[in-house]
């Protein structure tokens, strides 16, 4: 077991987290960054070939000699204050050997991103109907989109984004579909009316995009095939068409990861971690940077990551001078989150046949009239699958109104023998 000491300890390292890392060794202080990956830069910075000059110079200035880069393990667990527990994943272990570590530290920095959110419907488990960051990551790492049918929806920023970036891998986009209305499109454009590099870089997306046209007040209903995806029946208001296509690119938005926060007490408001001005969280010393305390982009969260350090290293002055910066930046996080709200009629979009729990292959008709999440899992085991309902959870949320499940540890599944290990150190057990 590997035991170790950080001044201040950062998890997650998207963004948020690089620049936190970054901020906080620069400030002398011994900083451990954690994260699951097996590199650096989360979901947004995977491509060491397609990065832009402003993540390769974060990267760059991430290789410090005060920062200890713990790549590839996942905190799963707290049992007492300002201790972390991790366990490296099977990526990273050397020779098939995983290990634990028990990681101590002064202050802490959690900085653990957001996740798609996906809404059930029928075939929505076939193979090539996938995420849209997934499928982007996917082509970003090799696999071959070139007149590949493509079909992207759901909602949020992210849609364009996607279907630019696989037009310009040579993906034939069939259609881009937002489930917003066109009066919640033209709030958040009159709100990015303030920042002109948004609107630029959404007329950039428009242009890539083709002859495809984004469509609004449109949602997938079902997915077709038998061996894989064949076709995608859409609508659009009273309308419902069929198109013939390779792939499903489909995500609502997204959904901030809060388990870790949760777990360690921190106060949980509307979906996402409570901070103060400081960014320090409900629990003293801690901070949250980045989507787990509001999805606004990279620019904010990279602005979250260098604040909450200087807040967490005592510079206070500096921290307050971005902090004002923070809160001019929060209009768009309201707006985003008002051009996203999700359209009740989604709800229909999951029949009783459709699977809302893929882990364990429960449908929506198992569900209808389960109480809560608890009850839903004590009947159904929905949620109770190695995604520990990071799927279904937000979107049995959404369908049913029920409200998060407790975050208990481990909050990432581990294996018997680290959680083992974590009680013999505890001197419950003894071997």
């Amino acid at each position: 077991m590997m035991r170790d000491y950080f001044d201040i300890a950062v998890v997650g390292a998207g963004p948020a987290g690089i620049a936190a890392a970054v901020t906080a060794a620069a400030a002398g202080l011994r900083t451990g960054l954690i994260d699951d990956n097996p590199a650096p830069g989360g979901q947004i910075w995977r491509s060491g070939a397609h990065l832009s000059r402003q993540a390769r110079r974060w990267l760059t200035a991430l290789d410090h000699p005060k920062v200890v880069r713990l790549q590839g393990w996942c905190v799963f667990d707290s049992p007492e204050p300002n201790l972390l527990c991790a366990e490296q994943n099977s990526a990273a272990a050397a020779g098939g050997v995983r290990f634990r570590a028990e990681l101590s530290f002064e202050k802490l920095i959690v900085a653990t991103g957001a996740r798609e959110r996906f809404l059930p419907f029928s075939g929505w488990t076939l193979p090539n109907v996938l995420g849209a960051g997934g499928l982007d990551a996917m082509v970003r790492g090799g696999l071959p989109i070139a007149g590949k049918r493509v079909v992207v929806a759901g909602t949020g920023p992210l849609l364009l984004a996607v279907a630019a970036h696989l037009a310009r891998r040579g993906a034939r986009i069939m259609a881009v579909c937002d489930q917003a209305s066109v009066l919640q499109l033209a709030r958040l454009a009159a709100n990015l009316a303030l920042s002109p590099g948004k609107l630029w870089q959404g007329a950039g997306y428009a242009l890539a995009m083709g002859p495809a046209r984004l469509r609004t007040n449109c949602w997938p209903v079902a997915a077709h095939g038998s061996d894989r995806l064949r076709a995608v029946t859409l609508r659009q208001v009273a309308r419902q068409w069929r198109i013939d296509c390779d792939y499903l690119a489909c995500g609502f938005h997204l959904v901030p990861n809060v388990e870790l926060p949760a777990l360690l007490g921190c106060r949980i408001e509307n979906g996402f971690v409570a901070v103060s001005d400081s960014l320090e969280t409900s629990v003293p010393g801690i901070y949250c940077a980045g989507e787990p305390a509001g999805i606004g982009g990279i620019e904010l969260s990279l602005l979250e990551g260098e604040m909450a350090a200087l807040a967490a290293s005592g510079q206070t002055a500096r921290a307050g001078d971005l902090s004002r910066r923070r809160r001019a930046k929060l209009a768009f996080v309201s707006a985003l989150a008002e051009a996203c709200r999700l359209n009740p009629e989604l709800r229909a979009m999951a029949t009783d046949e459709a699977v809302v729990c893929r882990c364990e292959d429960v449908r929506a008709g198992e569900l209808r009239d389960r109480a809560d999440w608890r009850d839903a899992k004590l009947h159904t085991r929905c949620g109770m699958g190695p995604c520990q309902g990071r799927i279904c959870g937000t979107a049995t949320e959404f369908l049913y109104g029920w409200g998060p499940a407790d975050s208990r540890p481990p909050v990432f599944p581990a294996r018997a023998s680290t959680l083992a290990a974590e009680i013999d150190s505890a001197g419950i057990a003894n071997h």
